[in-house]
């Protein structure tokens, strides 16, 4: 059984960092993408940061120059790194893996929540 543990998160002010961590265990294989999500109240959810298993990554507009996604392949683990935090930032975040239990075997799994908020 696979699973996705976050760690990280809490409240910051505004201008301060944060640093969110999610590490995968269990049967794992391979690991393709990974990422980082969120979801403000009354908001849709949003995709924040995708990681590639090359590393390759991609950020929404609002996190550019802002938020860093990294990965430990060795520690099957995801980081994001935020900086210069705003309110707006405020939401819960989840991360995710597209995990292969097996060859050409994948699927997507998800951390729990965790909450971030930014005072003003």
């Amino acid at each position: 059984q696979v699973q996705l543990v976050p760690s990280g998160g809490g409240l910051a002010q505004a201008g301060g960092s944060l640093r969110l961590s999610c590490a995968a265990s269990g049967s794992i294989f391979s690991i393709s993408d990974m990422g980082w999500y969120r979801q403000a109240p009354g908001k849709q959810r949003e995709l924040v940061a995708i990681i590639t298993s090359g590393g390759t990554t991609n950020y929404a507009d609002s996190v550019k120059g802002r938020f860093t996604i990294s990965r430990d392949n060795a520690k099957n683990s995801e980081y994001l790194q935020m900086n210069s935090l705003k309110p707006v930032d405020t939401a819960v975040y989840y991360c995710y893996a597209d995990i292969g239990v097996r060859v050409n075997f994948f699927n997507r799994y998800w951390g729990q929540g965790t909450q971030v908020t930014v005072s003003s």
